[in-house]
């Protein structure tokens, strides 16, 4: 199997990841401050789907520290039953579209707290990260 050349994207330095955790801890903190449900996941424990606020280091080089919103089991669940049995794109069922409104909501609101708590903040990569918000440092 020595003929396979896969160019696996490299992993942040044990330094940076530690810088990450902080900014993690970090913005938990602020996002629970103002009164969000906000929780850390490690490696070792996955979010479980829990809804709220998922505050994450992702290890890759380019990666960085990045806050996704979980919504509650039952909407998820309502939107992933319907995608799996098949919908027209142009008359998308209320069910998705109500899933989409809040996740696109819910990111917006905690881009503009973590900005007005002293982060810089972005939209992640949609392709990579989906609607998720990169925390990349504090504003100075």
């Amino acid at each position: 199997m020595s003929g396979y050349n896969f160019d696996l994207p490299s992993k942040a330095s044990p330094e940076v990841i530690a810088e990450r955790e902080q900014l993690a801890d970090e913005a938990c903190r602020a996002l629970v401050r103002a009164g969000i449900s906000a929780y850390r996941e490690n490696l070792d424990e996955p979010s479980g789907g829990r809804p709220g606020a998922h505050v994450r280091v992702d290890p890759l080089a380019d990666g960085g520290v990045l806050v996704d919103w979980n919504t509650h089991a039952e909407l998820t669940a309502a939107a992933v039953d319907l995608l799996e049995r098949g919908v027209d794109p142009s008359h998308l069922p209320r069910e998705i579209r109500h899933f989409e409104t809040v996740q696109t909501c819910m990111r917006d609101a905690v881009l503009g707290i973590l900005a007005s708590a002293g982060f810089q903040v972005e939209k992640a990569d949609a392709h990579s990260y989906g609607s998720a918000v990169q925390v990349k440092g504090f504003t100075h």
